[in-house]
């Protein structure tokens, strides 16, 4: 039986009243999206249509789930809120601390000796608030939760920006910080802005060497990393219908690059099969029930245009593999272009490591096949020319392909096992060599490849591909071989072509594991204690945010302005500082040290107003906070695009940053930013951005009226002793306004307020 089997029941029961309410109040015919969306209004049927882009809603999500570095801060932050267990199903896994090195075991072996702490703490919070604790080595969250929770229909927030992975199986999953986890497990309506929609036709059939991948790697290329923000991504037609829910999964998991809410292909006999395949035959017989509901209207699919607020077309008999890079993932070439472009742009063309798994690509589909071209190049002689690791997403995939064969096949090939976590994807990779800081290449079937984010080199050039076309490339050790038409010299001195990949999409004996690793909370967790040392350099417990003091904020100085591409990884690097992700002191100083700054091109190098000296920004910070000053962080486009980690926005609140003023905001981090009291201001002029000045002192005026839709106005006071003023934009109601006045949403909950 899966896992809340009676709460997908509840969920079903509601389904035909809630949709007919959704369709009488919208007067129209209903997107899958909008289906589910109406179903999960935290006020019950609806009684109004919603104005896409523009309404703020609250939902009532069907369940948590969450990852050991975020998880950390969002269940110190829940420990916070007084209640005795979560109000919905949630969950724990255990996959961002471990980091690659040798290989699967002695890896984890370490990482559960240097982590223990951590992962005592998380599992004993776990237990004592209901929650389910997937231990280190279970797998990776998103993999983990596509094979045992994510249900067509239902609704899931999670602490990482890859949480729409679960879209694969029907179902809006949406990445959020740990604020916004913390609310639900205590039994709060979910806020979000009603989403715009991006349909996206799918017509014909994958063959060959294009897979998944291939078709979000082509639509990062046309809505680039910010073209999806504020809308969903619903795929449909009969090209999304012959797909795997693995491969769907692939998608929805990249859609994040995009910038999207989240992704969502509908349910149809690929979902009932992967259903049943996991061991949920009970929610494939549910959804059967009901799959009218699990899919958008006929209607709407037969004019899409006339539902969507954008419409992309693709043809998979027409899609050619794709090689996105380097430097960030919607930089899309298509495989026949690619060698070409290598040479123009002059990148390393000698590739060093290839490398399969992650998240986003570590199905059984996605590993049969990468084997598959493993055993051509075992039986055609020919040896990889490049490092190779292989990540499997969970302990039920790798026990599986273990099983079948396909782990020696790679190990013959010279490929390395790495643990079930997420590893080089997240810069948890002790890459030997790395600190010498040369010019290389690599590529991987992951998600992102922003500089420095694998292995700390700002020179690695990363790029992403299908796990077929990375194992390909990892043999040739060759960035300008197209292995659909090129020749290799095998081992003696023959001239060799690999064939096509071929896969399953499903393991013929069926899955397999010894111990998943997956622990129960306890059914009573009224006298389990969960004990954090004062001296931990670990954890901290957590303290309340000051509130507003009522007034402007005046006298404020300028941080940093930060120039260019500034994603969470810019603003609190992951890697080594991992391992702070529960204390907010040590973990503060990390603050924006990867961002730019404009004004001198260096990174972790800003002006210090007190001194007239340059400083790391951190302990510039910490001196403006020690002598009560506040102060201003100024960005560019997108500024805080990424991972979902809130410490980007909980660092700045705990040092003193008092607003954070740019050009355009990522989603997620927005919210992060609201959540934690903090102001999230726009330019409403872009240029405005140029008029600020190294040792500017600022004022942000019209706080003490402060209201939805009402710009407030910046004042730049400049050494010269001249001024600029102009308005900046806000997207806060009423609600959000009352989070920043209290000091943080928490403070609401704390005070019985929310």
């Amino acid at each position: 039986m899966a896992f809340d089997i009676e709460m997908i029941k509840d969920v079903y029961a509601r389904f035909p009243e809630r949709i007919a309410a959704a369709r009488k109040a919208v007067n129209r015919p209903l997107t899958l999206t909008e289906k589910i969306l109406y179903s999960h209004l935290s006020e019950g049927p609806a009684t109004q249509s919603f104005e896409r882009g523009k309404s703020y809603v609250d939902f009532q999500p069907d369940r948590v789930a969450m990852q050991d570095a975020t998880a950390q801060m969002a269940l110190l932050q829940f420990m916070q809120a007084g209640k005795d267990k979560v109000a919905v199903p949630s969950t724990v896994h255990c996959d961002h601390l471990i980091q690659a090195q040798v290989g699967a075991d002695k890896d984890l072996s370490v990482a559960k000796d240097k982590n223990r702490e951590v992962y005592d703490f998380l599992a004993s919070v776990s237990n004592k608030y209901g929650i389910g604790f997937w231990k280190p080595g279970a797998g990776i969250i998103h993999q983990v939760v596509l094979e045992n929770y994510a249900f067509p229909g239902g609704m899931m927030i999670g602490t990482d920006s890859h949480t729409p992975n679960a879209g694969g199986l029907g179902m809006i999953a949406i990445g959020v910080g740990g604020a916004d986890a913390c609310d639900v497990m205590a039994g709060l309506p979910w806020e979000l802005k009603f989403p715009k929609l991006i349909g996206v036709k799918l017509t014909g059939k994958l063959s060959g060497w294009t897979s998944a991948k291939d078709v979000i790697l082509k639509v990062a290329g046309i809505l680039t990393v910010k073209g999806g923000t504020g809308y969903v991504v619903e795929y449909f037609g009969e090209g999304a219908r012959s797909l795997s829910a693995t491969g769907k999964g692939t998608i929805c998991n990249m859609g994040a690059e995009i910038g999207a809410t989240t992704s969502i292909f509908g349910f149809d006999e690929k979902s009932a099969a992967y259903l049943e395949g996991t061991g949920r035959a009970d929610v494939a017989e549910l959804a059967n029930g009901i799959a009218e509901h699990l899919t958008g209207d006929p209607e709407v699919y037969a004019d899409p245009e006339k539902y969507f607020d954008q419409v992309i077309e693709i043809n998979l008999s027409e899609l050619e593999p794709h090689i996105n890079g380097p430097f960030t993932p919607d930089l899309a070439w298509p495989l026949s272009k690619f060698a070409a472009a290598v040479k123009e742009n002059g990148w390393p063309a000698k590739l060093e490591v290839g490398l399969i798994g992650s998240c986003t690509n570590s199905s059984y589909e996605d590993i049969s096949r990468a084997a598959s071209l493993a055993q051509q190049a075992v039986d055609k002689k020919l040896i990889a020319k490049s490092e190779f690791t292989i990540t499997p997403g969970s302990e039920q995939v790798r026990y599986t392909v273990e099983r079948d064969g396909f782990l020696d096949t790679f190990g013959k090939m010279g490929g390395v096992v790495l643990a079930n976590a997420c590893g080089p994807c997240i810069g948890q990779w002790a890459r030997h060599g790395a600190e010498k800081q040369e010019k290389n290449s690599i590529i991987t079937s992951f998600n992102r490849n922003f500089a420095k984010r694998a292995d700390g080199n700002p020179n690695t050039h990363a790029f992403v591909a299908s796990p077929e076309v990375v194992t390909a490339m990892a043999i040739a050790g060759d960035l300008t071989f197209n292995p659909m038409k090129d020749s290799l010299i095998n081992e003696e001195g023959q001239s060799v072509k690999l064939d096509e990949p071929k896969g399953l999409e499903m393991p013929t004996k069926g899955f397999a594991v010894e111990d998943a690793g997956y622990q129960a909370p306890a059914a009573d967790g009224s006298k389990v204690e969960v004990i954090v040392d004062t001296k931990s350099e670990r954890l901290q417990l957590l303290e309340s945010f000051p509130a507003w003091e009522g007034t402007d904020l005046k006298g404020l100085k300028l941080l940093i302005k930060a120039k260019g591409k500034c994603t969470t990884d810019h603003i609190s690097m992951a890697g080594p500082w991992l391992r702070f992700r529960g204390h907010l002191d040590n973990i503060s100083n990390n603050m924006l040290i990867g961002a730019v700054n404009a004004f001198n091109d260096e990174t972790n190098k800003v002006k210090n107003q007190l001194t007239g000296e340059y400083g790391e920004v951190p302990a510039t910070q910490r001196q403006y906070k020690a002598e009560g000053i506040g102060t201003v962080v100024v960005g560019d486009e997108n500024y805080g695009e990424g991972s979902s980690r809130e410490h980007a926005a909980m660092e700045p609140r705990f040092l003193g940053v008092r607003a954070i003023l740019v050009k355009s905001f990522a989603r997620i981090h927005e919210t992060n930013l609201k959540k934690q009291g903090m102001l999230a201001l726009t330019f409403v002029n872009p240029a405005d951005y140029d008029k600020v000045q190294e040792d500017d002192i600022i004022d942000i005026l019209g706080l003490e009226s402060f209201a939805p839709g009402v710009p407030l106005k910046v004042v730049l006071h400049h050494a010269d002793g001249s001024k600029d003023e102009f308005e900046v934009n806000h997207t806060y109601n009423e609600g959000q306004i009352e989070w920043f006045k209290a000091g943080s949403a928490l403070n609401l909950i704390k005070a019985g307020l929310a």
